[in-house]
This record gives C-alpha cells, sequence and structure tokens, in this order.
C-alpha cells in the first residue's frame, strides 16, 4: 500500500508540487527569476507539445500495461507511450533552469526523474520513454536558451 502511493504521489502527484514550485521561483526575489521561470515554462511547451506530439504522431508505441496486462497504477490512456511528455516538459524545465541556477536546476532534475521513475513503476511508461522525453526536453530547453541567447534575450547565469 505504502508502496502504490508512494509510486503514484511520484508518478501522478509531483507534477503539481514541481508546477507550484517554479510560481514560488518565478515570484522569488527579483524579475529576473520570473523571466527564467518563463522561459523554462516556454522550453516546456514547446518540448511536451511539438517535439514530443510529432514523435508520438509516427510513432504510437503501446504502454506496458496494454502488453503485460497489469493494472496501472494511474488511469492513463492507451498507446502514445514514446517518448513520455512528462519527463520531455520536466527535464526542459529542469535544463533551463539548470542553465541559470545551477541548485535549483539540480533539484528539478532530481524531482523529474523521480516522477520518471514513478511513472515507469505504475505501468504507464517503458523506461526508453522517460529517457527519450529528456532527452526532448534538454535539447527544447538549449534550442529555447539559443534562441533566446541570438536575440539579446537571456539572462546572467548564478552559480551555485
Amino acid at each position: 500500500m505504502i508502496y502504490n502511493n508512494l509510486v503514484v504521489f511520484l508518478g501522478n502527484y509531483l507534477a503539481w508540487i514541481l508546477g507550484a514550485v517554479l510560481i514560488f521561483f518565478a515570484l522569488y526575489q527579483n524579475r529576473k527569476n520570473f523571466r527564467v521561470a518563463v522561459e523554462a515554462l516556454f522550453a516546456g511547451i514547446i518540448s511536451r507539445f511539438i517535439f514530443t506530439e510529432i514523435i508520438r504522431y509516427f510513432h504510437d508505441k503501446p504502454r506496458p500495461f496494454e502488453i503485460d496486462g497489469s493494472i496501472p497504477l494511474i488511469l492513463h490512456e492507451v498507446g502514445k507511450s514514446f517518448p513520455s511528455g512528462h519527463a520531455a516538459f520536466f527535464f526542459a524545465i529542469a535544463a533551463t533552469l539548470f542553465i541559470y541556477n545551477r541548485r535549483w536546476g539540480i533539484v528539478f532534475f532530481i524531482a523529474a526523474i523521480a516522477m520518471g521513475a514513478g511513472r515507469v513503476l505504475a505501468h504507464i511508461h517503458w523506461p526508453i520513454d522517460i529517457l527519450g522525453g529528456a532527452v526532448i526536453g534538454i535539447v527544447s530547453a538549449a534550442i529555447v536558451w539559443k534562441v533566446m541567447h541570438k536575440f539579446n534575450l537571456t539572462h546572467q547565469r548564478e552559480s551555485a
């Protein structure tokens, strides 16, 4: 019972906590944090709703519970397992935060890894789905940062 609750928390509810932390980060201290949080959110949206969906359109991979007959701990639609949209979104946020503030970035990377593990343990993703989402998220963050840098819209980086 405790195991199931932990898996559901990591795979589902942790996302809400990360969202609240991002809002706190955006509102904390200064305007720079707000702009970094907006950039992180933008990278997350691009990774999740553009790159992930393009790949899913061409590659409809079944989820673990569809193949092994297990009951998923988190209710989820069938199909379109690869890549993980949650992983793409939260790894993009983590990577963007890491560019500007190592400490916050590491916190979000650890949380994104924990969330991915929870989604695998809940039988709604394969490990490769999480890895694929992580790569898409990190690459999306790099692309957004590069575009922002090209148009001189970036912020100074902070050391940890």
